[in-house]
């Protein structure tokens, strides 16, 4: 063989190894080596199917929904009671310190029944227009009293109520399903608490607790 096609045999056999390996590489022109079923494979979806699985049941938020009407409904009776009570401290008490209590007590549930409306229009809760049927029959014991006797049932009134209060803020804070309830009791419930503690120096210093009767 001359030398001439020696060296023609070359380059040949260099350009066909570089055209195959041309072909292995990604990207590279001709068919890919994949056989004609393993192409253009979509990768696996990662999104959940929109119609719910036959057999599974969604989360059921009711009964937590009640809990927060139930939770609106009660609070906002509560107010009209407490509001009432405390303007009856405001014109029979002859006790400054209840006097006051009084008409503190009456100015905050004002204000939390403001703050409670939207809210109770919000989750369909009807806006009570007057206590509940015990403390109806509690305010008119009291209006029957004075002196003393109305301070003491004054303070034990309120004292119920106000720890009742505070435990039901307490719990709806970790337990409430609507974020604009649990957010209202996180917000007033230290406010209830401070004025818990004042109620319980008032009573202790008219010898006065929850549990005595008269």
């Amino acid at each position: 063989m001359s030398r001439g096609r020696n060296i023609f045999l070359v380059a040949t056999l260099a350009a066909a190894g570089a055209f195959a390996l041309a072909q292995m590489q990604p990207g590279g022109a001709g068919q890919s080596p994949l056989g004609p079923q393993q192409q253009q494979q979509p990768m696996p979806s990662l999104q959940m199917p929109s119609q719910q699985m036959p057999g599974a049941t969604m989360p059921d938020n009711s009964a937590q929904t009640f809990a927060d009407q139930s939770f609106i409904r009660k609070t906002l009776e509560d107010d009209v009671a407490q509001e009432q009570m405390g303007q009856l401290a405001e014109q029979k008490s002859q006790s400054d310190d209840v006097k006051r209590f009084g008409q503190k007590m009456a100015q905050i549930h004002q204000q939390l029944t403001s703050q409670l409306t939207p809210v109770a229009k919000k989750l369909g809760v009807d806006e009570p227009k007057q206590p509940s049927k015990k403390d109806r029959q509690e305010i008119q014991k009291m209006q029957a009293l004075s002196g003393a006797d109305f301070d003491a049932a004054f303070i034990r009134a309120m004292l119920r109520t106000q720890q009742d209060d505070v435990k039901i803020f307490k719990s709806e804070e970790q337990a409430a399903q609507d974020a604009t309830v649990q957010q209202l009791a996180k917000m007033d419930e230290p406010v209830l608490s401070q004025h818990l503690q004042i109620l319980e120096q008032i009573a202790q210093s008219h010898k006065v607790s929850a549990e005595s009767k008269k």
